[in-house]
């Protein structure tokens, strides 16, 4: 991930980044969120990632977000890369008031 700074623009400021298993097929009737191993919020750092989409970081967590499209074009836990056989999904979180 790189640290280029661009000007913020209209990207959200937060979000939820939550890590689920993948091979999960029936969650029985569990949400998302509630089969989740880990989530966090991750705050905009005001830097653009090689992907060319927005940094966020928050809780170990740092992540390039298309905020049009809600997909996490890189992502880190803890400083690696995501284990395999793990997802993410994103939710915005509203701005602090």
């Amino acid at each position: 991930m790189s640290n280029q700074s661009r000007p913020a623009g209209r990207h959200p400021q937060r979000f939820e980044i939550l890590l689920v298993p993948e091979h999960v097929e029936d969650r029985g009737g569990a949400s998302v969120a509630d089969s989740a191993v880990r989530s966090a919020v991750v705050e905009a750092t005001g830097e653009w990632g090689v992907s060319g989409y927005p940094r966020y970081a928050g809780h170990g967590i740092e992540a390039e977000i298309d905020s049009a499209g809600r997909a996490v074009e890189a992502v880190l836990v803890d400083g690696s890369e995501l284990d395999i056989g793990l997802g993410v999904v994103v939710r915005e979180v509203p701005a602090r008031p």
